[in-house]
């Protein structure tokens, strides 16, 4: 039971996975014209892009997916086979995450594509750089200068 279970979040883990990238690029898209500040932060848009990285590389290099293996390793403890789940989230997350019949060509393109993409955005609307140990310049007060007053 509890293997089906841990089997049933390292699914729900690689969903989240594949969204931080999808949704990741979207949400980029949709700041660049609106000039959104926040999206141009290095961490979000660096390890967005290491994040399909790793997956491109995983697919032109034909290795299995981690996660993958790990679900499957899990389902086998469980007595589980790798299509199936005994609970309702984890087969809705698993044939979400999971296409049946579909050449791994289609897969490696879509992923080689997708990486290209994310390189682009960050051509067309680059991150700003890291800012280590600089505190912003503030403008010195201006000095008061003392009135001789006549009498």
């Amino acid at each position: 039971m509890w293997y089906g279970i841990a089997a049933d979040l390292m699914v729900a883990v690689h969903v989240a996975y594949v969204a931080y990238v999808i949704l990741g690029q979207l949400v980029i898209v949709i700041a660049a014209p609106m000039k959104w500040q926040w999206a141009r932060n290095p961490w979000f848009r660096f390890t967005h892009l290491l994040a399909i990285g790793v997956v491109a590389y995983e697919a032109i290099n034909h290795l299995r997916c981690p996660l993958t293996v790990w679900e499957e390793q899990l389902r086998a403890l469980a007595g589980q086979g790798f299509n199936g789940s005994e609970t309702f989230m984890g087969r809705l997350l698993h044939d979400l995450l999971f296409v049946e019949n579909m050449p791994e060509i289609a897969f490696t393109i879509g992923y080689c594509g997708m990486a290209l993409l994310v390189a682009q955005g960050l051509v067309m609307y680059p991150p700003r750089w890291f800012r280590f140990g600089r505190s912003k310049e503030v403008a010195p007060a201006p000095q008061l200068v003392p009135v001789a007053v006549n009498e």
